[in-house]
């Protein structure tokens, strides 16, 4: 179970988290704080898994408040101000709560912690089926094997997959490179990564996907060709 605290200046807002993470038996909310004095004593001196953060206090802000935390620390901001979701994003939350929130995306939230959270336990032991991202400010699942191929535009990731839209990430080709199988993905152009199970056929230079066209770079025709011969 994972175990988390929250902080807020306001305690009408603290008893409905209080009274959220009841309903449910995936968190365990050991305590709640108004000052953000006492929290980072806390968790100074504690592990927490999860903080839920109101962002917009007085005396120390959210955002201030996680930047004094352990890195591998998740933290879900709550807050009444849409503005901040950017500077939270920008800090890997794994969810935003713009207040009043309702139970069931209360729950939302805590689902995506909850696999982050088992994700990260397993991925030194087992190989990961799934890719965690941020996207549209929290954290997005990826089934690995449902992705088709990547496409790079300027400073984000345009994710293509079986199932469901694209997925815009901001990340780089190589980041997301090193969070793949090797052997199941391959650059084949400053721009493209593809599923290497998905490639239909091979003409001219040219890959077929389902639906798709895409021109194999020379500078990574080399390394396409020894996995796909001529």
């Amino acid at each position: 179970m994972i175990t988390a605290i929250a902080l807020d200046d306001e305690l009408p807002a603290l008893k409905v988290i209080e009274n959220f993470c009841a309903k449910t038996d995936l968190i365990r909310l050991d305590k709640t704080f108004i000052r953000p004095t006492e929290a980072l004593q806390y968790v100074h001196q504690t592990h927490v898994d999860l903080l839920f953060l109101d962002i917009n206090m007085p005396s120390l802000t959210g955002i201030e408040f996680y930047k004094s935390v352990k890195t591998d620390t998740m933290v879900i901001f709550t807050t009444a101000y849409s503005e901040y979701a950017v500077e939270g994003f920008n800090l890997k939350a794994v969810d935003y709560l713009l207040k009043p929130f309702t139970f069931s995306r209360f729950l939302q939230a805590v689902h995506k912690a909850t696999e982050y959270f088992e994700h990260r336990q397993q991925k030194d032991t087992l190989p990961s089926e799934y890719l965690f991202l941020r996207a549209d400010y929290s954290l997005v699942k990826i089934a690995i094997a449902h992705i088709n191929f990547i496409e790079g535009m300027d400073d984000y990731l345009k994710i293509h997959l079986q199932d469901r839209p694209p997925v815009m990430v901001r990340m780089t080709m190589k980041a997301i490179l090193s969070q793949l199988p090797t052997r199941q993905f391959i650059r084949v152009h400053r721009s493209y990564i593809v599923a290497l199970s998905r490639i239909v056929n091979i003409r001219n230079k040219i890959i077929h996907l389902e639906g798709k066209e895409i021109p194999i770079g020379v500078s990574y025709e080399k390394e396409f060709f020894t996995q796909f011969p001529k």
